[in-house]
């Protein structure tokens, strides 16, 4: 063979053995250089990747945005977050884009439709306030799934003062069956069940702020997602 075909063949083996050492451990590594084939759904919040940071920033008067992956149904999901003090942010987990012609979400208040491409489902939180961690039901019931679980237990002290406002955080999410768990900074923020739910998105969250208000923005780094069985 002659060398100027070699060299090709051996930069591509090594191409390839790279990408089944990045897959052993069955980690993927999300927005390390750009959004991928991830979109932006129900809101006009702009996001994008800096230095291998996902920064999600608030637009004038927008309602809440997401940057949506999947569906997928078992995962664990770990990354650090830093969200600026007047915003609050969240991941939705499992959630479902609503569709024209949908009827109202089973429990959703007011037993309206949901506007077509308006994401709703489990979100774990983020915020400075003490709710870090526990998870909302985003456009739907409009509560703590801790609350519709009789889990507030979980809610401890320690849960409640995990964030630290102004740092890096770090949050694992694993969701398994019917299963439901947090952590923030390694204390356990949120354990539940709840079965209505099998598959859907995960969704960064930039929330939806007054006219006139920001722009504001929440950025996280370090994002590592694995399905799992």
């Amino acid at each position: 063979m002659k060398p100027s075909f070699a060299r090709p063949l051996i930069l591509s083996s090594l191409f390839i053995c790279s990408l089944t050492l990045q897959a052993e451990d069955g980690w993927q590594h999300w927005f390390k250089e750009g959004l991928g084939d991830a979109k932006i759904v129900s809101g006009t919040a702009t996001y994008k990747v800096e230095n291998g940071v996902l920064v999600g920033t608030t637009t004038d008067g927008s309602p809440n945005s997401f940057l949506v992956m999947g569906p997928f149904k078992d995962f664990e999901l770990e990354f650090e977050v830093n969200v600026d003090d007047a915003l609050n942010s969240g991941v939705q987990v499992r959630s479902r884009l609503a569709k024209e012609g949908d009827p109202a979400p089973e429990g959703a208040k007011g037993g309206k439709p949901l506007p077509p491409g308006r994401l709703y489902g489990p979100q774990c939180e983020i915020a400075i306030n003490g709710t870090a961690g526990d998870f909302y039901d985003e456009a739907r019931r409009g509560t703590w799934w801790s609350i519709l679980t009789g889990t507030e237990a979980v809610r401890t002290d320690a849960a409640k003062a995990a964030f630290k406002k102004g740092q890096w955080n770090l949050y694992r999410i694993v969701v398994k069956g019917d299963h439901y768990q947090s952590f923030v900074n390694g204390v356990p923020t949120a354990d539940f069940k709840q079965p209505n739910d099998p598959e859907g998105h995960i969704g960064f969250q930039v929330h939806g702020i007054k006219k006139g208000d920001g722009p504001f923005s929440v950025r996280w780094r370090n994002v590592k997602f694995k399905e799992t069985r």
